[in-house]
């Protein structure tokens, strides 16, 4: 490795902090996950069709971290899905949620994806997705290194089976725990105009992971879905089962009117569904996460009170009793819209203008304490530049299928930054 030597540099440092500094080896072999691919997709031109236009999909290097601190990333997830089964904290955040997320069908929700900050005392959640995108191509990506040094390992998956299997027995699971037997026959892979979707070259992944496991899969535009005679189609398939990559987290728009009736009907089985959202990734519910007094109230164990408290940004709904207050603390807080998805429309404190916080105060905010990401050192045209990143855990029913990073500059993962991307997670 040609780096100067991480130990004498800093002392103080963990290992993985310091790798994360000097360490400026290329490890992606991008020939090899090139050839992935295009086997994954069974398709020769998925590399030149779909990868080449998306130049900052993946970055060349990993990123390191301790186990400790992936450790306490899992207790993190272990502890919010335990909180979210308490019939108290249920009530509690469904008397916010929609109409449509009021019922539970059964389904806990499909590759959910936890994102986290790396703060100097350890991993801080940051949020919860239900539309999670990235983690058919962070799989591959993951296969696709050199390793550079010896303390590389691989990222963590915590299953015995790889993770496309994993993925596949996960849409088994989901349907079962609606319909009680059998398997689905046709999955439809819906979203908003998907081949214009930046990620829908893993919309390709997961249809072929699926079809080459024997399920019948499609990639469908929710526009153009159709439900009579109690049953979802597309383009006239009957469809069993619906992997929601919308953002649309109610079905509340009018193009999405035939998965809203299908689902109300449980003529479908969707997931993730407006009932995970409501459980886990409204924003609104980091207000009652991140406050031990609440938790206490709802029934939360104190060990877990203890973890949440530690991990979960005290976060606080933007009201207009609260706004003198967080206008003066504006410089610590990170404020997000409460249905928000992909960094939009989020800011920071310290730069929010007068009307930018007049737009805030008009509701659907809430304000998370400011968790400053850490950093990345990279290789850029020869030249050391530095990335914020972030780590997401891929996650299905409290388990961890999946660990990556994304690097980025600016205030959020854009996936346009020159050396930035996605990056696999290596563990010291």
């Amino acid at each position: 490795m040609n780096t100067p030597d991480p130990i004498a540099s800093d002392r103080r440092q963990s290992a993985p902090d310091r790798l994360n500094q000097t360490c400026l080896c290329v490890t992606l072999d991008r020939v090899a996950l090139a050839k992935a691919l295009e086997r994954e997709a069974r398709d020769p031109a998925f590399v030149e069709t779909f990868i080449r236009p998306r130049p900052h999909l993946f970055s060349n290097v990993p990123v390191f971290l301790s186990a400790d601190a992936v450790a306490a990333m899992q207790q993190c997830v272990s502890a919010i899905e335990a909180t979210t089964r308490l019939p108290s904290y249920q009530a509690a955040v469904l008397s916010w949620a929609p109409e449509i997320a009021q019922r539970d069908h059964g389904p806990v929700g499909a590759l959910m994806g936890y994102d986290f900050h790396l703060g100097g005392d350890g991993p801080r959640l940051i949020e919860v997705n239900t539309n999670a995108g990235g983690a058919f191509l962070n799989a591959l990506l993951a296969r696709a290194q050199r390793a550079c040094c010896a303390v590389m390992e691989p990222p963590p998956i915590a299953t015995g089976y790889s993770f496309e299997d994993a993925v596949f027995r996960m849409f088994q699971d989901e349907w079962r725990r609606q319909r009680g037997t059998g398997t689905p026959h046709r999955i439809a892979i819906v979203d908003d105009s998907p081949g214009e979707q930046y990620l829908y070259p893993e919309f390709l992944l997961a249809k072929q992971v699926l079809t080459e496991r024997g399920d019948e899969a499609l990639i469908a535009d929710a526009c153009g879905l159709r439900y009579d005679g109690g049953r979802l189609s597309f383009d006239g398939h009957n469809i069993d089962l619906v992997y929601n990559r919308l953002t649309d987290f109610a079905f509340e728009r009018p193009e999405h009117k035939a998965l809203r009736e299908a689902y109300r009907d449980g003529a479908v089985v969707v997931t993730p569904n407006p009932h995970n959202h409501a459980l886990v990734a409204d924003k609104r519910n980091l207000t009652l996460l991140s406050d031990p007094v609440t938790l206490e109230e709802l029934g939360v164990e104190s060990k877990l009170r203890a973890l949440l408290s530690a991990i979960v940004p005290r976060t606080l709904l933007v009201t207009p009793a609260a706004a003198d207050a967080l206008w003066k603390s504006r410089k610590n807080l990170f404020f997000k819209p409460t249905g928000g998805h992909g960094g939009k429309a989020v800011y920071r404190g310290d730069k929010i203008t007068k009307r930018v916080w007049a737009k805030i105060l008009q509701g659907g905010y809430v304000a998370q304490t400011l968790v400053r990401p850490s950093e990345r050192m990279i290789k850029v045209d020869d030249a050391a530049q530095t990335r914020k990143l972030d780590v997401r855990l891929y996650t299905y029913d409290g388990r961890v299928l999946l660990a990556a990073a994304r690097l980025y500059q600016g205030q959020t993962t854009n996936f346009q930054t020159p050396g930035g991307g996605f990056a696999p997670v290596f563990v010291i």
